[in-house]
């Protein structure tokens, strides 16, 4: 995988987002803005809205209230070609080995399938390329999500616990490509529950997510 290619710039502007599930009020009155090269950490309790400001963002749920706005898109492309989302489930098929399901997403994406192999390599699981995805380990399966995600080369990341089912070192692989992302211009939005070692504490900002009593 090729880091050092820049990436194109993306910044996202975020006004008077609201959001609720059911009756009840998730957030509301959201203001925010992420750069290029900036990572937003939202924080707040399970159940505080989080997952669900990550959908609006994605586009796969509409907000109450408010807007949401990419600058810097091509306006000929699809909303979403900007946007690598990571959730809570990995996508991936178990029947299929580590490869084809790369493969898979490479040709959704259209992304070389050249870059498959430098993707696996990257989170440290080349040596099972050939192995079927339903014998991987929670963390295992993880890293292959994480695979998928560097695999599309999106320059805007959403991300919802990106280190769970991690070990230590897993943490720290996530700390790094998410600073070889912004490195690169990228940005992301990330909800965690826990502090990620990026190696730059001035491009993070953290946005506490839910209702004040």
């Amino acid at each position: 995988m090729n880091f050092a290619t820049i990436l194109s710039p993306r910044s996202l502007k975020v006004s008077g987002l609201a959001c609720r599930r059911g009756e009840r009020v998730l957030f509301e009155g959201l203001d925010f803005e992420v750069a290029p090269a900036e990572i937003t950490l939202l924080r707040g309790p399970n159940g505080a809205g989080k997952t669900t400001l990550l959908l609006c963002l994605a586009g796969l749920m509409r907000p109450t209230a408010g807007s949401i706005n990419f600058s810097g898109r091509d306006p000929e492309r699809r909303p979403d070609s900007d946007i690598g989302f990571l959730g809570h489930l990995s996508a991936i098929k178990t029947r299929l080995t580590l490869t084809e399901n790369l493969r898979f997403w490479a040709a959704v994406n259209e992304v070389s399938p050249a870059l498959i192999e430098p993707a696996l390599e990257a989170v440290g699981l080349a040596p099972l390329a050939g192995l079927d995805a339903g014998h991987l380990s929670a963390g295992q399966t993880r890293r292959l999500a994480l695979a998928r995600l560097i695999l599309s080369d999106r320059p805007i990341w959403l991300l919802d616990e990106p280190t769970a089912a991690l070990d230590a070192d897993g943490d720290l692989l996530v700390a790094g490509l998410i600073d070889s992302h912004l490195d690169r211009g990228g940005m992301a939005v990330a909800a965690t529950h826990y502090d990620l070692a990026l190696k730059n504490p001035a491009r993070v900002k953290t946005l506490p997510i839910g209702r004040r009593p």
